[in-house]
């Protein structure tokens, strides 16, 4: 009897082994492996989460969004520095652009704009004198410049996320944008006072800028048209930033510049047609 029951006692105790041997892997991070590869993939919730949000922005744009808009506008070109010294304007200034959205926040752009300026000088300057080698005096210099300025751009708005803003806000669509230019200038000597000079040619030439600045965009019907308005700040590497054929005769006295540096100033108001 009692060799039975030591018999039944070990055969417990094998059984026991066996069943935790089984339970007890070699690897002991196997669990953990386990716990870590559910469905194969820890990031597979995640990834689809993010495409259905991208799927379902992609659905709103398609529905809501812009995707081309033409702009006609009108405005006032200005400038600081001896060339805003300079230059009369001649208001205003002309433009013409269009627009590809990618989404809702962000836009590229090209176009044209037209601005018309002139200066006046009624004595002589270091680039402009009769040759007579005497004092210049009124009435002696090349009197009136025409200046035509076309400048064409490429251009990137990043409209702001107004959603948790005001209404006023949201409704006005602010933006802010930058703009590679490049400028023609177009210097035209039509004051009978020039016919006294013999390098009075038109002078012409270009210059590589930026803009940058900052805009709105008022919406007369949803999604279709809408009021614009925008001011830019411009540097340009104009042809003639340099010159020295406007300077006075002698230094400090008479009228005339040192050279035309200056940055440019727009302000353009437009109506903007969207599909």
């Amino acid at each position: 009897m009692i060799r039975c029951s030591l018999f039944i006692i070990l055969l417990s105790l094998c059984s026991f082994q066996s069943t935790w041997a089984q339970l007890s892997p070699a690897d002991p991070f196997e669990y953990d492996q386990d716990d870590l590869n559910i469905g194969g993939d820890i990031f597979s919730d995640f990834n689809e989460d993010l495409e259905s949000a991208q799927i379902a922005e992609d659905e709103r744009f398609y529905r809501y969004g812009r995707f081309f808009s033409l702009q006609v506008g009108v405005g006032l070109t200005t400038f600081d520095g001896n060339r805003g010294r300079a230059y009369e304007n001649d208001p205003p200034t002309f433009a013409l652009g269009v627009n590809y959205f990618s989404d809702f926040q962000n836009s590229y752009g090209l176009g044209f704009e037209y601005s018309k300026h002139s200066f006046f000088l009624d004595e002589e300057t270091i680039g402009f004198t009769d040759g007579s080698g005497g004092e210049s005096g009124p009435g002696s210099g090349i009197g009136k410049v025409d200046v035509n300025m076309l400048r064409v751009y490429f251009s990137f708005k990043h409209y702001i996320d107004t959603s948790d803003l005001g209404t006023a806000i949201t409704y006005s669509n602010p933006y802010l944008i930058g703009r590679l230019e490049y400028w023609y200038v177009t210097n035209k000597f039509d004051d009978p006072n020039a016919d006294n000079f013999s390098n009075t040619q038109d002078d012409t030439g270009g210059g590589l800028g930026f803009g940058l600045g900052f805009g709105l965009e008022f919406p007369v019907k949803l999604k279709e048209t809408y009021i614009g308005t925008e001011f830019l700040w411009h540097n340009v590497n104009f042809h003639d930033k340099e010159t020295r054929d406007y300077a006075p005769v002698s230094y400090g006295s008479g009228e005339g510049y040192e050279d035309l540096s200056g940055n440019v100033y727009s302000l353009m108001v437009s109506y903007i047609i969207s599909w």
